[in-house]
């Protein structure tokens, strides 16, 4: 009979360390007071009353905060923690996004209960739209946003906000639980592909190579580019004879065509000088004999008398 009193205490003791209530929520767009509180949007914290807090202190809870939101009429429960005790008594506010994750309105019931989660070590999210693959490193931007955060719940749709846009992703996983603390923990975190994503099809290059006996005038139908003499004119005195303009049909020898490398290696440049190998000059026997010796020549003199040998 001790044992059994003994277990009931205990029972008992851990119920008054629970806090469990009820109360009205509201999005924080209703929340009123001269400061912006768009903040609350940006992430997964709510704002809680004052008499909140004086409950909490008395109660022997972990920290940080986190509690359990549960909808009771549709069976929806999600998780968050607390921005600040700040609601007016039997009010709360949360974030637009977490009202619709909970089916509620404005001015529903909700429970709010105290609870005590993992630390995550793994997560994955699904974007909501295929928009999401326009950021550089959406990852870094993932990471930037879960600043605001202090739980994830498998199955949500979370918002963040990046360049004055916001970006819709479903949590498909959590590990180690499916709901999990992201308060000073080291998680990976993965990506699944966007909803409404296709993957775009890869069509193959055929390169056809021209026969033999290819007609060159369906080349010349062809738009080459520049052709120069080809505009019209106009003449000083107004006359229109004589400035249409008629440009020469291309001929066979007009069109070139380039001749593929098939020698080419991927990774490898190959600057062409000449395409054309130049002949090898060879060398008569007399021009080596006539070929040019510095200081070899013979020198003249102006005054040739009284030379000395």
């Amino acid at each position: 009979m001790f044992s059994f009193q003994v277990f009931d205490h205990q029972i008992s003791r851990a119920f008054q360390n629970r806090f469990s209530t009820q109360y009205r929520c509201y999005s924080v767009s209703m929340l009123e007071g001269p400061n912006d509180r768009s903040d609350v949007e940006k992430g997964g914290k709510i704002i809680m009353p004052p008499s909140a807090l004086d409950h909490l202190s008395r109660l022997n809870i972990t920290y940080p905060m986190l509690f359990k939101l549960t909808n009771k009429n549709s069976d929806r429960m999600t998780h968050c923690g607390v921005l600040e005790f700040v609601a007016d008594e039997g009010i709360c506010y949360l974030p637009h996004w977490m009202m619709q994750n909970l089916l509620l309105e404005e001015g529903g019931l909700v429970q709010v209960e105290s609870v005590n989660l993992m630390v995550a070590t793994y997560s994955k999210f699904q974007p909501q739209s295929p928009d999401f693959l326009d950021i550089t490193n959406p990852k870094a931007v993932l990471e930037n946003a879960l600043r605001n955060f202090a739980c994830l719940t498998t199955g949500d749709v979370i918002a963040i906000n990046y360049n004055e846009k916001i970006y819709e992703l479903r949590v498909m996983e959590t590990k180690p639980d499916k709901a999990v603390s992201i308060i000073e923990c080291d998680m990976n975190v993965d990506f699944d592909a966007p909803l409404g994503y296709k993957e775009p099809e890869r069509q193959p290059q055929h390169q056809e190579e021209p026969t033999e006996g290819e007609d060159a005038s369906s080349y010349a139908d062809m738009d080459t580019g520049f052709r120069a003499f080809t505009g019209s004119g106009n003449r000083l005195d107004g006359k229109t004879k004589g400035i249409e303009p008629s440009p020469a049909p291309l001929g066979p020898s007009d069109i070139k065509r380039g001749i593929p490398n098939y020698d080419f290696k991927i990774g490898r440049i190959t600057f062409i000088r000449n395409s054309r190998p130049q002949p090898k000059k060879f060398v008569d026997d007399d021009d080596a004999v006539n070929k040019f010796i510095a200081f070899s020549g013979e020198g003249q003199s102006l005054r040739k008398k009284g030379r000395k040998p």
